[in-house]
């Protein structure tokens, strides 16, 4: 599809849509430019280390949930950068913290086809899965970060 149709596409979606998707390019951005630093400097705002938020969540969170999922995993396939699944995750918790919802980052370790070692992250809040639930069961969790609800 070339870029003028794209675009086309792009203003064709409802308000609310494109807000989204606005805000998840930007986000996804922001989140890249976290990787540029030593992890040891952007665990701390990824919330409490080795802590899990509830699986409880509110029922008025769920548009918000699922309209951040889809923005984020459309808009990540667009992005100039790399937007691989750390970078979702980063952007999906910023997305969810904005709106006083929790969530928690997971990061996992396995093995590829080749038996090299691989890293996966991925993001929860409540029971759904905002980013890299595809893949996570391939994977063993080494870490977890949970950004408590504001609200």
């Amino acid at each position: 599809m070339k870029m003028a149709s794209k675009l086309r596409l792009l203003f064709t979606l409802d308000k609310t849509t494109l807000l989204f998707y606005l805000e998840a390019f930007l986000v996804l951005g922001w989140a890249r430019t976290r990787l540029f630093y030593k992890f040891s400097k952007v665990a701390p705002s990824l919330g409490e280390r080795g802590q899990e938020t509830d699986q409880d969540y509110d029922a008025s969170h769920t548009s918000a949930m699922r309209h951040i999922a889809s923005s984020i995993n459309t808009v990540s396939k667009y992005t100039p950068w790399d937007s691989k699944c750390l970078v979702r995750a980063i952007a999906g918790m910023k997305m969810l913290e904005r709106r006083g919802i929790g969530s928690t980052l997971y990061l996992g370790t396995g093995k590829d086809h080749s038996g090299k070692l691989i890293a996966h992250a991925w993001l929860r809040s409540g029971p759904y899965y905002i980013s890299g639930a595809e893949e996570m069961h391939q994977f063993t969790v080494v870490d977890k970060f949970a950004k408590m609800s504001s609200k």
